[in-house]
């Protein structure tokens, strides 16, 4: 188990700083095509690198709808969402040494966020409505990819460019989560309004996650 978290640490935590990384530091020369890359690239690598050793769920949603569908324990869950949880702060902890290098840092870390001021400026309902729905969807396509009768080989690949195609439509929504650790890592950083509407990031993904691994054990999306 010792392996597993620290692969979950090290993976959640390269998710964090490559995907956030990309909108802190070159999101105004790569815009959301290449942000949403990066969240997806980021997922591809650590996948096929240490997908063997953990699963590479790298964010809580996920292991809950693993807990939900039947292929994991509560007590995996909570090791699991602690440390990535502690690997998307070590994510965000880098970058913030890296991004306040410079003088034209604005403070951001591609925190998530919603209503006045935030991107799209999208109401709270929207967001929570976005986030549960993106969730189900990726929750329910990482448990078919990894399920029986999926191509082997190909779940990485097939995960990595749901996370994009996923940013590529919500970015200007809420800067997308679907992941409670993804969001809480740079928010403890930045503060403010990020730590205040934390709470959607966390409820709306989590209840996603859940709700797709429960259609997948009563058969509905799973193969048999």
């Amino acid at each position: 188990m010792g392996n597993k978290l620290i692969a979950e640490t090290f993976g959640t935590a390269i998710l964090v700083l490559f995907g956030c990384g990309a909108a802190v530091i070159g999101g105004a020369e790569i815009g959301f095509t290449g942000i949403s890359l990066a969240f997806g690239l980021a997922i591809v690598a650590a996948a096929y690198g240490i997908g063997a050793i953990s699963g590479a769920h790298l964010n809580p949603a996920v292991s809950l709808g693993m807990v939900a569908a039947g292929r994991m324990s509560v007590a995996e869950f909570a090791g699991y969402a602690v440390a990535q949880v502690i690997g998307a702060t070590l994510g965000a902890g880098i970058l913030y040494l890296v991004a306040s290098g410079t003088a034209a840092w604005t403070g951001g870390l591609g925190t998530n966020g919603y209503g006045a001021g935030y991107l799209g400026e999208y109401s709270a309902t929207a967001a929570l409505v976005f986030e549960f729905v993106m969730t189900f969807i990726f929750v329910t396509v990482i448990l078919g990819a990894t399920g029986a009768g999926a191509s082997a080989g190909f779940a990485g690949l097939a995960i990595g460019l749901t996370l994009t195609a996923i940013h590529l439509v919500g970015i200007n929504v809420t800067g997308v989560s679907v992941n409670p650790a993804r969001s809480i890592g740079p928010a403890l950083f930045v503060g403010g309004t990020a730590l205040a509407q934390l709470w959607l990031f966390i409820a709306a993904p989590l209840a996603g996650g859940a709700v797709a691994g429960l259609v997948y054990k009563i058969g509905l999306t799973r193969a048999d």
